[in-house]
């Protein structure tokens, strides 16, 4: 029985896959360790040098050293000190026979095709001799786990990691606004408008106010500032509705007060009609805003 079922090479700063052993069973949970090689090596930068993922059957071993990672799906009655030895050994054949220019410079998945029959060779030779330890020996790798111990992670971990999350998983960086939000409704497409109908209002009653500001000595110079700033606000309210954004809930609670300020102080200049008429629009967006989610994705994990 094989022990070491598959092993893979990548380049740890982005995952890039350099070479992999040839697996020709047809294990359903194999194939499931495979694809979450890939959700591994995707975050492997942020991981310490060695860990293990276990599963049911099969468990997950990486170590990565200058810049590149030594991954194997092994089974479950395999120790973990032969699982890194094999891991080991794999860094010293791959070190002799490939060039660290040449791994940084690789573009394209598997660009070391000539590497797969060496790797192949010593999986058959653990698998079927129980290693040839050509520069690690059993025995240095179990002190080596005694006094650093394995670090086992699971696979929610490694997905919270990756900020995948199984897709599901909101991310709160500026590269955020690049992910597919939901699509646009109706309710919002007229939020939308509304909300730009009171923009252009605010826009217009501020800039007509500026006129008679420099008549009277800027007596209202802060009725044109109010103006000015509830037209921005709308602006803001319109870009978190189209566009994803960290901290959305925040922002559009800022922006929601901002407008409900302004509005207050603008009163005398607006009747009780208008005023409740962009207040409206103001929460109607907002509500439209923190209701509307990212559109769900499938995981691109296929090794």
């Amino acid at each position: 029985m094989s022990l070491i079922l598959f092993a893979l090479v990548v380049r740890v700063r982005d995952g890039l896959p350099l070479s992999a052993s040839t697996d020709f069973q047809h294990n359903p949970e194999l194939q499931e360790r495979k694809q979450q090689l890939r959700t591994i090596s995707k975050a492997l930068s942020l991981f310490p040098d060695r860990g293990a993922v276990k599963g049911h059957d099969l468990n997950i071993y990486f170590l990565s050293s200058e810049g590149v990672s030594y991954m194997g799906v092994c089974d479950a009655s395999l120790p973990a000190a032969m699982a890194f030895c094999f891991l080991e050994d794999l860094r010293w054949e791959f070190t002799a026979h490939m060039d660290n220019a040449k791994v940084a410079l690789a573009a394209r998945p598997y660009p070391f095709l000539e590497f797969d029959n060496s790797l192949a060779w010593l999986q058959q030779q653990y698998n079927q001799r129980g290693g040839p330890a050509l520069e690690v020996t059993l025995t240095e790798v179990q002190e080596d786990l005694k006094t650093r111990p394995l670090q086992i992670l699971t696979l929610e971990e490694v997905e919270l990691t990756n900020g995948s999350a199984n897709g599901h998983a909101e991310q709160l960086s500026e590269s955020g606004q690049n992910q597919r939000l939901e699509p646009v409704t109706a309710p919002g497409i007229l939020s939308l408008v509304l909300n730009i109908m009171c923009s252009s209002l605010n826009l217009i009653r501020g800039v007509h106010l500026i006129e008679y500001t420099f008549q009277d000595d800027y007596e209202g110079i802060w009725n044109v500032l109010a103006f000015l700033l509830a037209f921005l606000c709308c602006v803001g309210q319109c870009h978190l509705y189209l566009f994803h954004s960290s901290l959305k809930r925040v922002k559009s609670l800022v922006l929601l007060s901002v407008v409900v300020v302004c509005n207050c102080f603008l009163f005398g200049l607006r009747n009780v009609w208008q005023l409740l008429f962009h207040l409206a629009v103001a929460v109607l967006v907002t509500l439209l805003t923190l209701n509307r989610k990212l559109h769900d994705r499938t995981n691109d994990c296929g090794v």
